[in-house]
């Protein structure tokens, strides 16, 4: 007679409050991606009309990212009382930012020139003319900004307005200035501020997990109004280049595998497992803004210290854009393949220099995509590349969002772990519990987790 087995008490409790499956976000997500794809593909013009549910989402998410920050960053510097501490992360983080994305610039341009994506198109330049008309249209005819102006932009002209135009890199800039000051007074300090700014934030994440439950219908709407505006016949005339974008971006991923286990002990595949929520929600609305406030939560739990992830991600969300990047190195090369224009391995470098300057200042630049490439495409090639060839992405470049999304939000937390642990301030024993699904004691943050427990590690106990 065979032996009953039981399973132990606290698996059989666990199984029993365990909630149904349809009640995952992921599983939302997933259901809510691939409806917005039928949609957006048998009935184009409803998908199209779609994009308010999506914008709407969005907005929520944005009016809450900046206090989120402002109040995770004065926690963190207040709490840590050290300004060289914050000034080390601050250089060790720019100089990671620069090394990935130089890198991330070269391995776009050995892809774009072993596949070669542009082959076979066979442009003629002469019939581009319209082309600067509908570039400008796309980016609304704005400039990106120079190296100076951009340095100076970090600073805001008042308080209040860095905050209502939702300027990460400025509210930032106060927050760590306001936390020094705040550390500054140590045990002396008015501890009163300390306890409205940690009331606040749990008030803020509140109100975030509120939002979240809606976050299946803005990326319903948002996959309805990209299939629905653009079509899916968009993807067949690319083919060769979304292919190539994609395939770089895979193997980009794999090394950020390496660098995240070399350098902090980070399981890449396990940490995308435990953000499969937050990494689905980003490719559903084509923006990785909506995902912030969790992700610096989940990084939090997972083991970084509040101070160097309210530092790193916000700054990688400007000096850290891997997928972008990756893409626009690789759409230089097509631009020239397309028009039949031989780069040499000069005018390559050049255009990587130029893109190393012009894609630090693309955060919150409407089509700064394209500014950057035009900007590119004009410094090399001697003219052969007309400015207006950049309309030849046009067709192709939302559907990329995704790609550039995903590299661009696995980056910036690859980069959250690397710099922790060159801090000391990662704790790789909860990062192993926490990626390995096993309870972990709360932290004194907000809990983060509500909804998304599975997959992930759970804390000892949730609050909503």
């Amino acid at each position: 007679m065979a032996t009953k087995i039981e399973p132990p008490k606290s698996e059989m409790i666990r199984l029993a409050n365990k909630p149904p499956w349809y009640t995952s976000l992921f599983v939302q997500l997933l259901v809510a991606i691939v409806a917005g794809i039928l949609v957006g593909w048998l009935q184009p013009k409803v998908g199209a009309d779609l994009k308010p549910l999506a914008d709407g989402f969005i907005k929520l998410i944005k009016m809450l990212i900046a206090p989120i920050i402002f109040c995770a960053v004065v926690l963190g510097i207040a709490h840590v009382g050290d300004l060289k501490s914050v000034g080390r992360i601050g250089v060790k983080a720019l100089i990671y930012f620069e090394a990935v994305t130089t890198f991330a610039l070269l391995f776009g341009l050995v892809v774009g020139n072993i596949v070669k994506p542009g082959a076979g198109f066979h442009v003629n330049a002469a019939t581009l003319a319209a082309g600067a008309d509908a570039i400008a249209k796309k980016t609304q005819s704005k400039e990106l900004p120079h190296t100076v102006d951009f340095l100076l932009n970090i600073i805001p002209e008042s308080l209040f307005k860095a905050f209502t135009d939702n300027n990460l890199l400025q509210v930032l800039f106060f927050a760590v200035l306001f936390g020094l000051a705040l550390a500054k007074f140590g045990e002396k300090g008015p501890p009163v501020i300390l306890e409205i700014v940690d009331h606040l934030s749990h008030l803020f994440f509140t109100v975030i997990g509120w939002v979240m439950r809606l976050a299946p219908i803005g990326a319903f709407g948002a996959m309805a109004y990209i299939i629905g505006q653009y079509g899916i016949g968009s993807l067949s005339s690319f083919a060769k280049l979304i292919g190539c974008c994609y395939l770089a971006a895979a193997l980009f991923i794999v090394v950020l595998g390496v660098v995240a286990r070399v350098f902090a002990g980070v399981n890449l595949w396990k940490f995308v497992v435990y953000i499969k929520d937050e990494l689905f929600l980003a490719l559903g609305t084509a923006s990785t803004e909506v995902v912030l406030p969790r992700i610096m939560a989940k990084l939090t739990n997972a083991g970084c210290s509040r101070t160097t992830t309210g530092l790193v991600v916000p700054t990688g969300y400007s000096f850290n854009l891997d997928g972008a990047t990756l893409y626009l190195s690789i759409c230089v090369l097509f631009l020239a393949q397309a028009l039949g224009v031989n780069l040499s391995l000069g005018e390559q470098i050049t255009a990587v220099l130029v893109l190393m300057l012009t894609s630090k200042g693309m955060a919150g630049v409407p089509g700064s995509s394209f500014l950057a490439l035009s900007a590119t495409v004009a410094a090399i090639g001697h003219g052969a590349i007309p400015v207006a060839a950049v309309a030849l992405l046009l067709g192709a470049d939302r559907i990329m969002d995704s790609m550039r999304v995903s590299v661009n939000l696995l980056g910036n937390c690859v980069a959250t772990f690397v710099v922790a642990a060159w801090e000391g301030q990662l704790d790789k024993d909860r990062m192993r519990k926490v990626l390995d699904g096993q309870d972990v004691p709360p932290l004194d943050d907000p809990d983060p987790m509500v909804d998304t427990a599975e997959g992930g590690g759970r804390t000892a106990s949730t609050s909503n």
